[in-house]
């Protein structure tokens, strides 16, 4: 348990293959100061988000073996627009960090159904990114034979696919990786989501490792440090992109950090991920117009 962490909410639908209450009260045994409490049904989330600073969505059906990200959107869109509802109603000062996979759309929905509600900060959302650098991190380093706790590789774009675009020309440490090694890495990195759920043979994707990284993420939300995220702020000619932030003393984002200068191969790269990523935004957009009820 995270000791920053003095009250911790879950939340979860009454037909889940845990409960809720059960899993609170697991977590409560645990000997930190956090206050514990399990909540679950419709009825019960306004209670779970009454006075919530930091809001992780993880909600949806995970992928298995043959499907993309953007095969879940069908399911999980109509979830993400349902708790970001809630979200605005019960929470409307909160972060909400969107793991909810398809990121690229469901972060737009949340922002989309947050503006109906009139309560939307683009400071307050964001799209849970850090996987990916957590798995750029752990492969560059093997390659390297450097220490994974110390490498750092940026990763810029989006979350699912081709445009999930590591940038190694700015990866530390400094590296005389081939062309064709650079190329090797990108797409494994692409695909690494891919490579669990086939390992998994169809029993699940990569949630421990996201969880891990999702943990991550609101460490250094809470300790007001810098992560990279998938937000709502104009950059190459996107509404969306996930770049570096520093979050501030009221998690909310604080500044947002100029992109890296690309090379060649980089910039190429970016032009395949703007191309997919217009296409993933404006699917969550066109979502909410079409399906949205107050």
């Amino acid at each position: 348990m995270n000791p920053a962490i003095k009250e911790l909410a879950l939340y979860d639908i009454k037909q889940a293959a845990t409960p809720c209450k059960g899993v609170a009260a697991d977590i409560s045994h645990i000997d930190t100061n956090a206050k514990v409490t399990g909540y679950a049904g419709e009825e019960e989330i306004g209670e779970a988000l009454k006075n919530a600073k930091l809001v992780i969505m993880t909600a949806g059906v995970p992928r298995k073996p043959g499907m993309t990200r953007d095969d879940l959107f069908g399911i999980n869109a109509k979830i993400v627009m349902g708790l970001a509802k809630a979200c605005g109603e019960h929470a409307p000062k909160a972060t909400l960090c969107v793991v909810s996979n398809p990121v690229n759309s469901t972060v737009p929905i949340a922002a989309e159904t947050l503006k109906k509600l009139g309560v939307f900060d683009w400071r307050r959302l964001v799209g849970v990114t850090t996987l990916d650098s957590v798995r750029a991190s752990t492969f560059f380093s093997e390659k390297i034979n450097f220490a994974v706790d110390k490498a750092e590789v940026p990763i810029i774009g989006g979350h699912a696919g081709e445009t999930i675009m590591p940038v190694f020309s700015h990866a530390f440490p400094p590296h005389k990786l081939s062309a064709d090694a650079v190329r090797q890495l990108d797409e494994r990195i692409q695909n690494a989501g891919t490579e669990v759920v086939e390992a998994k043979q169809g029993a699940g994707s990569a949630t421990l490792s996201m969880a891990y990284a999702a943990a991550c993420f609101a460490d250094k939300i809470i300790h007001a440090q810098s992560a990279y995220a998938f937000i709502k702020k104009p950059m190459c000619g996107l509404d969306y992109f996930a770049t570096k932030c520093k979050f501030g003393d009221d998690c909310e984002i604080a500044k947002v950090e100029a992109l890296p200068e690309l090379n060649d191969y980089e910039e190429t790269r970016l032009q395949a991920v703007k191309a997919k990523l217009v296409q993933d935004i404006q699917r969550g957009v066109d979502f909410v117009k079409e399906h949205y009820s107050s």
